[in-house]
């Protein structure tokens, strides 16, 4: 009945964020930093981020937004293995990212980390792979 197709953000401060998903975790985001959405495929998924105050006007509603760190969604990358968890962990706090959760190997086998983004919305790299 439903396709799950993509996932979105809704954002802030889109050239901070802009930045970071392009700069930071590599997403291929063609866009300027003025652009007021943000529409690309990541692994065959949907990621779209659109401006806060353009979604308001199109909608003609306002939002509540939590700050500075939201726990209502995340946004969970995969990586090779555990390793790559450790290595990927560190290479995000020596750009100066928000740690969340350092590294653990979770009951489930899984090897995991959290971050934050710019905005406070949290992403996950883990691996089941040993």
């Amino acid at each position: 009945m439903f396709k799950l197709e993509g996932f979105g953000l809704f954002v802030k401060d889109m050239p901070t964020m802009i930045r970071f998903y392009r700069d930071v975790l590599g997403f291929e985001i063609k866009e300027d930093e003025q652009s007021s959405n943000v529409y690309l495929i990541k692994d065959g998924v949907l990621f779209l981020m659109y401006g806060r105050n353009d979604f308001e006007k199109m909608t003609l509603r306002q939002y509540d937004y939590a700050s500075p760190i939201q726990g209502h969604t995340e946004l969970a990358l995969a990586v090779e293995n555990y390793a790559t968890v450790d290595e990927v962990y560190k290479q995000l706090m020596d750009l100066g990212v928000a740690s969340i959760m350092e590294p653990k190997t979770m009951p489930w086998g899984q090897r995991t980390c959290y971050v934050a983004d710019p905005e406070g919305n949290l992403i996950e790299f883990g691996s089941f792979n040993p």
